[in-house]
């Protein structure tokens, strides 16, 4: 079976995660992503976060499947010359190189145009035009540059990072919503073109529920986040709302049986309008579905730490799991909070091939997430991450249509391999 990028070429400029993430995706739908690396280092996650001695790192080997590599020195002439061939033949160029990298390379947006006019370029960068836009960001930085941070924890504590990759991910996988929009587009105009994703911008895009709020503020206090229950007055700027729901209907966080000793007995509770009624007997309050305070959404707005305290001393005598199979029956929204120990040994999440177990020839057998996008026509099989410059003949020969002997030339002068740079001028 064909899958949906079958024949698309993607020239991967990317390292760390932003763009890794990207080009990762574009080789699950089928893209051939021929990543470019530096001879003898390689992606420099290749060496952070060891585990396994002699081995890739788990850091790099889960970003980068489904790639092939070929190394390629970029200040030998030689090299240029590959790159170059790369340009023209392939559809795609994705790079989250520091501002300015590419072009101090000698291949500037303009330069590309002119190599091959139907190429699309796409970057990741920290933020976007401005005042900033020559800022280095990473993970954090992205967070709180993008509104996470400001708006993510308790109110009397101090802002906080989530540990979802939003900065880094989240723009990864914005900026390949991008690359296939503008492949669609290719096919109408036939021209290529840039897309940037800036990481401030993707955090902020996922915080869109917080600027709501900013601007509900304007017009009276937020009654759905506790600080309204607790009779506290809000600033002039959306606090942290612990774990509030942001969704306006009311949740909570709460204690299930064995909180003391696991970290993770916790459920998410949400007492949505439609099934307060159902939530009150389950919990052993009927006369709260009439009683004059807590008959109306509105009117259980000032109640709800009272509510929720009572709905956590009947989760305090369940398991997570038994919370959720007695809510799930009467439609009472909740969610365990699951460690990942339970998420990586999840049964249903490795049928689906969201949780996949990968064979390295290094470091043998490792657990990574699979494609979280299901289509029925386009198959994933997730592939083992590249050697550094495993596939660089192959590409040389296959894709850019030199020949053997060309192949062993380009290494001897150096532009493919780590050689001392007098042998290579």
């Amino acid at each position: 079976m064909t899958k949906a990028l079958d024949g698309i070429k993607i020239l991967d400029f990317t390292h760390v995660q932003s763009g890794p993430t990207c080009t990762q995706l574009l080789g699950w739908f089928g893209a051939d992503v021929i990543k470019v690396e530096r001879p003898g280092e390689g992606d420099a996650t290749r060496k952070q976060l060891i585990d396994v001695q002699g081995a890739d790192s788990l850091y790099f080997t889960m970003l980068n499947h489904n790639k092939r590599s070929i190394t390629i020195d970029t200040k030998n002439k030689r090299g240029k010359e590959i790159l170059e061939r790369l340009v023209k033949t392939c559809d795609v160029l994705v790079e989250n190189f520091a501002p300015g990298a590419l072009d101090r390379m000698g291949f500037s947006w303009e330069k590309i145009q002119e190599l091959n006019p139907r190429m699309i370029m796409a970057s990741v960068k920290g933020f976007g035009p401005g005042k900033y836009e020559d800022c280095k960001v990473y993970e954090n930085v992205a967070q709180c540059a993008g509104g996470a941070a400001s708006t993510t924890g308790f109110r009397d504590g101090l802002p906080l990072v989530t540990g979802a990759q939003i900065g880094d991910s989240g723009t990864g996988l914005h900026l390949a919503l991008g690359i296939m929009t503008a492949l669609f587009q290719r096919e109408k105009t036939g021209r290529g073109q840039r897309v940037l994703a800036p990481m401030q911008d993707g955090v902020l895009n996922l915080c869109r529920v917080k600027l709501r709020d900013q601007q509900r503020l304007a017009h009276g206090p937020l009654k759905e986040y506790s600080q309204y229950g607790e009779g506290i007055a809000f600033g002039d700027s959306v606090p942290r709302a612990g774990n509030d729901s942001g969704g306006g209907q009311p949740g909570r966080i709460l204690k299930c049986k064995g909180w003391e000793t696991d970290p993770n007995a916790y459920t998410y509770f949400i007492i949505q309008a439609a099934v307060w009624e159902k939530v009150c007997d389950l919990i052993g309050e009927p006369g709260w579905k009439t009683a004059p305070g807590y008959d109306k959404p509105l009117h259980r707005l000032d109640k709800l730490n009272k509510i929720f305290n009572r709905i956590e001393q009947w989760t305090m005598s369940k398991t997570k799991f038994e919370v959720m199979e007695a809510c799930n029956p009467l439609d009472i929204p909740v969610g365990p909070i699951l460690s990942m120990k339970e998420l990586a040994e999840d049964e249903g999440l490795r049928a689906t091939g969201t949780i996949v177990e990968v064979d390295h020839p290094t470091r043998g057998k490792y657990l990574s997430v699979g494609c979280p996008i299901k289509m029925s026509d386009s198959p994933v099989e997730v592939t083992r991450s590249p050697l550094l410059g495993e596939h660089t003949d192959e590409i040389l020969v296959d894709v850019l249509g030199y020949s053997a002997e060309e192949a062993a030339e380009l290494r001897a002068a150096g532009a493919t391999e780590l050689i001392k740079r007098e042998a290579a001028e």
